[in-house]
This record gives C-alpha cells, sequence and structure tokens, in this order.
C-alpha cells in the first residue's frame, strides 16, 4: 500500500511505488515521504495503484496506473509523474476500482475507467479511457464509490441517485442483489 498527503499545499507520499503511484518519475517503493513535484496542491484521492490530486486553480492530476483507462488521458499507460487531465473547472474526485468520478465548478458529473458492472453511469457497460459527462444535469453535488461496483451520488437539491451494481442490497432500491443499473436512479426523499 501506499499514502499521499497534503501538507502546506505541498504532496507528500512514501510507501509501495511500483506503479509510479509516488510521483517520483521511478517505480520504486519509500520507507519516508518524499514531495511529489508541483506546488499549491488541495486535495488527493488514490484507487489502486493511482493517484489523483487537485490544485487550488482546480486542475485535476493523475499519476500510476492507467488500467482500464483510469487515468482520464485516453491511454491505457503507467504515469510516474503528475500529469494534467484537460480543463481547469475540476471541483471533486472520487475514485473507485480502476475507475474515476469528478464533478466541475459547473455541477456536471463525469466518470471515466472500468465499467463492468455499469457503474459509470453511462447507461452501458463500455469501458471509457477519457471522462464522460453522467446525464446533462448541472446539480450534482457529491459523489462516492462504495463495494465492488456500485456509486451514489447527490444532488444540491437534497436528492440521492444511485447506480451500478446491487451486492448485499448496496443500492438501498429493495430490490434483488441480482439487480444492476447502468445509469442513475434516485432514491426516494429529497434530504
Amino acid at each position: 500500500t501506499f499514502q499521499t498527503i497534503v501538507v502546506n499545499r505541498e504532496l507528500w507520499g512514501f510507501g509501495k511505488g511500483n506503479s509510479g503511484e509516488l510521483g517520483q518519475n521511478t517505480a520504486i517503493h519509500y520507507s519516508s515521504p518524499v514531495q511529489i513535484p508541483g506546488i499549491d496542491w488541495k486535495n488527493v484521492s488514490f484507487g489502486n495503484g493511482y493517484t489523483y490530486a487537485f490544485k487550488s486553480d482546480n486542475t485535476l492530476w493523475f499519476w500510476g496506473n492507467a488500467g482500464y483507462g483510469a487515468s482520464g488521458l485516453n491511454a491505457e499507460v503507467q504515469y510516474s509523474s503528475p500529469v494534467q487531465l484537460p480543463g481547469t473547472t475540476w471541483s471533486k474526485i472520487e475514485v473507485g476500482y480502476h475507475s474515476a468520478y469528478g464533478t466541475r465548478t459547473d455541477g456536471t458529473l463525469w466518470s471515466w475507467g472500468y465499467n463492468g458492472n455499469g457503474m459509470l453511469g453511462q447507461n452501458n457497460k463500455v469501458n471509457y479511457s477519457s471522462p464522460m459527462q453522467i446525464g446533462s444535469d448541472t446539480t450534482w453535488d457529491r459523489v462516492t464509490r462504495y463495494g465492488t461496483g456500485t456509486t451514489a451520488a447527490t444532488k444540491t437539491d437534497g436528492t440521492l441517485w444511485v447506480w451500478g451494481q446491487n451486492s448485499d442490497g448496496m443500492l438501498g432500491l429493495n430490490q434483488p442483489e441480482s439487480t444492476k443499473y447502468s445509469s442513475p436512479v434516485q432514491l426516494p426523499g429529497t434530504t
């Protein structure tokens, strides 16, 4: 495993680094914290051998294992140093199993990477190596991934939406475990 943290707008990492997930332009492990190039880092999130981080200018950066297109950079290339995704309007990121979800400052929701259970919300099970907008709404607030393929997101109106697989009833829709949704479905309520 590896760990990355933001301290005084600097980004530091340590631990396992064989996929380049520590951003040091190498694929080795570090037993002490090493600074990841760049300044003005705001937030960091990491997945299965890869890292995403935001800077204060709303740019989104990726490095590490890009299997299934998890980088959002239209490639399955392993990056050992931070590479910027297109755009300067990213506001939040959530990572899952070789996939990612991002909201933009305009309230739109985007997804990319592995989509085996329809968890990218694109109404299919196709993997995407570039960010794809989920629907056309501009009121998305937060998104989270849980389990092996379930996604949940809230909108600014207080509604909760879910999609993906329903292992152990994780969709919360009182449906059989075999149920899968490949596009967002609203749960009852607005709070």
